[in-house]
């Protein structure tokens, strides 16, 4: 693909798509980061970049399809390095433990989504410096806004022990999630790619709530109802907002398709994590002392909670050319190309 058909992606949302962001936070925990062993062991010359993964992850796999290297470098590493050269391809915002309310991972010094799309603002004011306010328009216009959310706020609901009715906390959920897109549209966003919720109730640490091992169920029911009313809000904003278009990746089904029918995937575990420690490798995250296991590619789960480099790609390439089932109206190559 030519540079002039590629469109730059800018990424949001938190650990699924973070590459190197929290490394730059001095003040965030160590298990909120990703920047050492065994993170990254298949990465190129086996190097720990910050992303919580074997290898790449879903933002690379997803930024490679576009017609990139990988997913863009972090804000914050651009920021050090000089914003503008690096810009035009593209920036990724996204925060280990950030979730869409200000509330989430807020103890942990993370990134929330607030945040990020006021950091995409300031990339906004350089690009328009350097390139004139229509033309830094129109490249906003052809980007890809791939934003991946959610699922912290969901954990966070469950750690609080809280008491607000569910169908409440998916509403508020819901609205802030408005607020963000409505943000970034009169920032000049249209083209949006939104990846749902996924069954966060069978990662490794959530089946430790389940005496069986199975999946921690009642985790499952909020991904599913947040995934439809995000799917309702999304088709009222882009009746709402003028030439926004979007794809929704429906990775709660996309993942519930691999864990019940592994073999057609040639993956062997979908409960257990690669690297970790304790039962199902997931009583503590990965580190360098942690247990290790040798055949990555046959594994659904890198960590706690995070999928390997395989399922990353696995997921990628779905999102970018699967059907209406997993990705809709349309899918992320179908936007790229508008």
């Amino acid at each position: 693909m030519s540079n002039t058909a590629t469109p730059a992606i800018f990424i949001f949302g938190d650990s699924t798509a973070d590459v190197g962001t929290n490394s730059f936070l001095t003040k965030t925990p160590i298990e909120y980061k990703a920047n050492y062993p065994h993170h990254g062991i298949d990465f190129p010359n086996s190097r720990p970049t910050g992303r919580f993964s074997n290898g790449f992850n879903s933002a690379d796999y997803l930024s490679k399809l576009m017609g990139h290297k990988r997913s863009p470098q972090p804000y914050l590493f651009l920021l050090r390095a000089g914003l503008r050269k690096q810009m035009f391809r593209g920036v990724n915002f996204a925060s280990a433990a950030s979730g869409l309310l200000d509330v989430t991972g807020k103890q942990l010094n993370i990134v929330p989504m607030s945040k990020q799309i006021k950091q995409f603002e300031t990339v906004l004011s350089n690009l328009t410096l350097v390139k004139g306010r229509g033309a830094a328009t129109n490249i906003i216009a052809k980007s890809v806004f791939a934003i991946s959310v959610g699922s912290n706020d969901i954990f966070g609901y469950f750690q609080d022990n809280s008491t607000v009715d569910p169908p409440i906390f998916i509403a508020s959920l819901i609205t802030e999630y408005k607020c963000h897109i409505e943000s970034l549209y009169k920032l000049g966003a249209r083209k949006f790619g939104i990846i749902s919720v996924p069954p966060i109730g069978c990662c490794p640490s959530q089946r430790l709530n389940n005496h069986t091992g199975g999946c921690f169920e009642i985790e499952n029911t909020f991904a599913r109802a947040f995934h439809a009313s995000l799917d309702a809000l999304l088709e009222k904003l882009s009746c709402e907002l003028k030439g926004m278009k979007y794809s929704l990746g429906n990775s709660y089904n996309m993942t519930m398709n691999v864990i019940t029918y592994p073999q057609l995937f040639n993956l062997t575990s979908v409960d257990a994590a690669c690297c970790g420690e304790g039962v199902l490798r997931a009583q503590k995250g990965c580190s360098p002392k942690a247990s290790l296991c040798p055949n990555r590619e046959n594994y659904l789960f890198w960590d706690l909670f995070h999928p390997t480099q395989y399922a990353s790609e696995l997921a990628a390439n779905t999102l970018y050319n699967g059907g209406p089932e997993f990705v809709k109206p349309i899918n992320f190559a179908q936007l790229a190309a508008y």
